[in-house]
């Protein structure tokens, strides 16, 4: 174990999923942050306010989560790689500034170490109940990236994959933890940094007098400029053209919404991520992500172990939905069984990719605790036997 010469830690390393995703952060060149201490999500900024200064970054303690979620998108314009951190209520609170990252395109990471809600809930147990907010929780029509690690391992991982991702599609990516996986601590390894992918901010190569902010290449995203340069720069919440001013008129918002929306739909396919195991002859698959996936490879065994064909799907990537994959599964099981630590977020997404060709049953919880894996596993043998 030990540093690089830009500071970003090395080797093996005996740490919780919150540390690991802050190193990761470090890793993808982060050098931003702003947030509000909130559990179960602290432990990320406490290790990210320590290590920044000493990597040539800032962080700033905000008055709340509505500051935070907003500073950090003037440091994306300032020309850094930024993030914020948050769990349940702050995340609600963060939603309208979710929306005008998507509608200015400002490329940055939100973390959310879920806990059980609504409301202040219980502020220091797991849940995951924040699927559908992380997709629809901002108003207006756009398309956002969420991630789901679980473990440490993979929060460092796909702490490096979300601001890769942030930079590649010009959009606010969520990495969707939980308060098991941030708090869990395991062995986690951070390669060389010469050996991790860092994708870089995609910055015009026009003069200040040709380019256009939110002219769309030939992928859909934009290039980008930062305050400082020469650049005229119009960042707005409002409908838009492409050199960045209000439209407001119907065939603006057309253009400027499909645009938003169809730069994620129409890579849905280079996006989409699972894992599958055991899925070729399955009766019976089930569908998880987060901390519940751990608990469901051991209800999968189980149920195995009573004669069930059962299959295993993780989402790692769980917006965009694999829509195309749950639609060509289905005629050929029974059911799709859907554990999650709430009631049944990503099972009605599942439910529809499904289109009524086989059942979609949800074990769910409130959150409080992880399920039991008997519990999955009792769901699992039942659907089998239909």
């Amino acid at each position: 174990m030990g540093a690089d010469p830009a500071g970003v830690l090395t080797g093996a390393h005996y740490i919780d999923g919150n540390h690991a995703a802050c190193e990761g952060a470090l890793a993808a060149g982060c050098r931003f942050a702003s947030g509000y201490p909130i559990t179960p999500s602290t432990e990320v900024v406490e290790r990210i306010a320590s290590r920044l200064p000493r990597m040539g970054g800032v962080f700033i303690q905000m008055e709340d989560e509505i500051a935070a979620s907003i500073t950090l998108q003037g440091a994306v314009w300032a020309g850094k790689k930024a993030l914020t951190v948050t769990s349940g209520p702050g995340f609600s609170l963060m939603m309208e500034h979710i929306g005008l990252a998507a509608m200015t395109e400002t490329p940055c990471v939100f973390v959310d170490v879920q806990r059980a809600g609504p409301s202040t809930g219980l502020p220091t147990q797991p849940a995951q109940g924040d699927m559908m907010q992380a997709r629809y929780g901002s108003h207006g029509d756009y398309n956002v990236i969420a991630l789901c690690p679980e473990s440490p391992q993979e929060c460092f991982d796909l702490g490096v994959e979300s601001f890769n991702l942030a930079e590649q599609y010009r959009v606010p990516v969520l990495l969707m933890m939980d308060e098991v996986v941030g708090h869990m601590t395991e062995r986690v390894v951070i390669p060389p940094a010469d050996k991790i992918n860092v994708v870089e901010r995609r910055w015009t190569k026009k003069k200040p007098g040709e380019f256009k902010l939110f002219e769309p290449g030939p992928d859909m995203v934009p290039d980008m400029a930062k305050a400082g340069d020469g650049y005229k720069l119009y960042v707005t919440g409002l409908t838009h053209d492409e050199r960045g001013y209000p439209q407001m008129n119907h065939k603006a918002q057309e253009k400027l919404i499909h645009r938003l929306v169809q730069k994620i739909d129409a890579n849905a396919h280079k996006l989409v991520r699972v894992e599958e195991e055991g899925i070729e002859g399955a009766d019976v698959v089930v569908v998880c992500y987060g901390i519940t996936s751990r608990v469901a490879r051991r209800a999968v065994d189980i149920a195995r172990q009573k004669g069930v064909k059962v299959g295993f799907l993780r989402l790692i990537i769980a917006w965009p939905f694999p829509a195309k994959r749950i639609k060509e599964l289905a005629p050929k099981l029974k059911a799709f069984v859907v554990p999650e630590m709430n009631y049944g977020q990503m099972a009605l997404e599942v439910e529809r990719a499904a289109g009524g060709k086989c059942d979609t049953i949800m074990v769910g919880s409130p959150g409080g605790e992880v399920q039991e894996p008997e519990h999955i596993a009792e769901a699992i043998i039942k659907a089998g036997k239909k």
